[in-house]
């Protein structure tokens, strides 16, 4: 019975150290020259105030493209002063009659705020399919669960413009559309796997740069 009290204690005194390591490291700004691993960026030396700034988010993206969208982001690859820190941040642009089509962050919620113009937006639960959707206007914020699909589409008759936060440094992208079309399958698996037909197939190949 002593030695089963006493095991909860040894192990906190073996958890504490590390414990303390990590409170005691304000930060990690990232080593960008090395590879990123699943806990991060290696820690750079030489930080100067340079690595906690970035004005990457100051300039509109280019929406002259199929979806007349653009993100501009943030993330430790651009702001390496974010590595480790849990965020990070992008500049949403669409032009009128934009779409940022369903897609996922698979490490990362996103929590997106109005700036400019009108925004309807919304995600889709994994357990039921349930959608929630909301139309956004300048000052609203609406936030996305991390790994459930979403989508932007701005309806209104001006750009639209907003700020995004992630919770981690490096949230990921995968464009539904894209995964589905722009990319090697063979058509024949991508039929079977979305229920579409060999025309509407491979009409999305071409106009999205997959191949058969």
């Amino acid at each position: 019975m002593a030695n089963a009290m006493l095991l909860p204690v040894l192990i906190s005194f073996l958890v504490l150290p590390f414990s303390a390591l990590a409170l005691t490291q304000d930060f990690c700004v990232a080593d960008l020259s090395c590879s990123d691993t699943p806990a991060g960026y290696p820690c750079k030396t030489g930080v100067g105030a340079g690595d906690f700034y970035y004005h990457g988010l100051a300039a509109a993206g280019n929406t002259s493209n199929l979806i007349k969208a653009a993100v501009t982001p943030a993330f430790v690859g651009q702001f390496p002063g974010v590595n480790g820190l849990g965020i990070s941040a992008a500049r949403l642009d669409i032009a009128v009659g934009g779409v940022v089509p369903l897609h996922t962050h698979p490490a990362a919620s996103e929590l997106l705020f109005v700036t400019e113009g009108t925004i309807l937006a919304g995600f889709i639960s994994s357990s039921s399919n349930t959608v929630y959707t909301k139309t956004l206007y300048k000052g609203d914020i609406m936030v996305f669960p991390q790994g459930l699909l979403h989508y932007q589409y701005n309806g209104g008759g001006s750009a639209a413009v907003a700020l995004v936060a992630f919770s981690g440094p490096n949230p990921g992208l995968q464009i539904t559309d894209y995964a589905l079309f722009a990319n090697n399958l063979p058509s024949a698996v991508v039929e079977k796997v979305t229920f579409l037909d060999d025309a509407q197939v491979k009409k999305l190949k071409s106009v999205l740069g997959g191949s058969d």
